[in-house]
């Protein structure tokens, strides 16, 4: 089970994640972050992993398509605090946000 919780940075929205991120989990994860984009139409959203404990590929979905909701609203996505074993399926997948 994940959970999403929100606060404002200097330019914008960051999303601290927490908990596993699945299948499941990366679904309702997705519609929680849209909701926060779409009211907040931030300039960069920030995807904080510091308390995820797992992810599979559910996850890397979730920030390739939080990276396109953002380039479609002139923005950025910045991945931060990622534990070392997702930033190695991050390496993996290439995906690097930052």
């Amino acid at each position: 089970m994940s959970n999403v919780r929100f606060g404002d940075s200097s330019d914008g929205l960051v999303a601290y994640l927490s908990g596993e991120i699945d299948h499941h989990s990366a679904q309702q994860l997705r519609m929680e972050i849209d909701a926060q984009l779409q009211n907040a139409l931030p300039r960069t959203l920030t995807l904080d992993f510091a308390g995820v404990s797992f992810m599979d590929s559910s996850g890397i979905g979730l920030i390739l398509g939080r990276a396109r909701r953002m380039s479609a609203l002139d923005g950025r996505l910045v991945v931060q605090h990622p534990p070392r074993q997702i930033q190695k399926m991050l390496d993996l997948a290439r995906v690097s946000y930052i």
